[in-house]
């Protein structure tokens, strides 16, 4: 009787424990995971001395937000597109940092789905997604514009045949065979679990489960993109893997396309190897 009733106990602090412990982590999740406030975002320049500017657009009648830093109108300018589950903030360490802001203009922005307090979904089409790109881009010099695409953002710029001073892709989801789906994704699949999955993770798992078949439309025109490109993929990146890289590399002259594996890299680079993207992005405005 003793042994039963302590182990009814123990599992009762057991359980309240874990449930304390699943809310805390939950919450921490869903709040440094969803899109930034325009004065969150403002924030993150007050050691720097750049003046940011947020902007709202519409693109075929669908809201977005637009994050631009103008330094010198005679500097070239990188538009950075984000991926999967992203925002205009993921380049942020990138745009303050004066090694290039010194040598170039910034333009990052939300993509539809993604936006602060969005009330619009993913549109689920790189079609779209590549017009939406050349409407920000149709007033940029393209000679002085350098267009970066981070894992779903990579073949949104792929997609974009406009002649640019460089298009570089960073671990690029690009071939449909190569497509992961994380387990993950079956929280958003099942029903019994759907509401577990915070609004903007759940934008995320839509374009995720139709990006496969998104893919086969254009995989095979890949190569009627004429620009300069640099794909940068790390070798170890499970969730995007390599492989999407060096098939693409094939469907290019070795003089047009450029393809450099980090060694050991996982799908974070933009984030754990911030100087070496910074540094080939430098290279990419000269």
């Amino acid at each position: 009787m003793f042994i039963t009733g302590f182990l009814k106990r123990f599992l009762k602090v057991f359980s309240i424990i874990v449930f304390i412990l699943f809310t805390i982590i939950y919450a921490l999740f869903y709040f440094y995971t969803s899109p930034k406030s325009d004065k969150a975002i403002l924030s993150e320049f007050e050691d720097v001395a750049l003046t940011p500017k947020i902007s709202y657009h519409n693109f075929k009648n669908l809201k977005y937000r637009k994050l631009s830093i103008v330094n010198d109108t005679v500097l070239p300018t990188i538009v950075f597109v984000h991926g999967t589950v992203g925002s205009c903030i993921d380049f942020i360490s990138y745009m303050k940092d004066p090694m290039i802001y010194s040598k170039a203009n910034f333009i990052s922005y939300d993509r539809v789905g993604y936006n602060y307090e969005d009330a619009n979904d993913v549109q689920e089409s790189i079609a779209f997604e590549r017009d939406m790109l050349q409407s920000i881009t149709k007033d940029l010099p393209k000679n002085k514009t350098v267009v970066v695409g981070y894992s779903y953002g990579g073949p949104i710029v792929l997609a974009d045949t406009t002649r640019y001073k460089k298009a570089v892709l960073l671990a690029p989801a690009v071939f449909s065979n190569r497509e992961v789906m994380p387990w993950l994704l079956n929280l958003y699949n099942w029903k019994v679990t759907r509401w577990l999955v915070p609004p903007i993770w759940k934008q995320a798992a839509k374009e995720k489960l139709s990006h496969k078949s998104d893919l086969k439309i254009f995989e095979k025109k890949w190569n009627q993109n004429s620009n300069e490109i640099l794909a940068i993929h790390g070798e170890n990146d499970h969730l995007v893997p390599y492989a999407n890289s060096e098939k693409l590399a094939t469907q290019f002259p070795k003089e047009q396309f450029e393809l450099i594996q980090i060694r050991r890299g996982d799908h974070g680079i933009i984030w754990n190897r911030f100087d070496f993207i910074r540094e080939q992005l430098i290279l990419c405005l000269n």
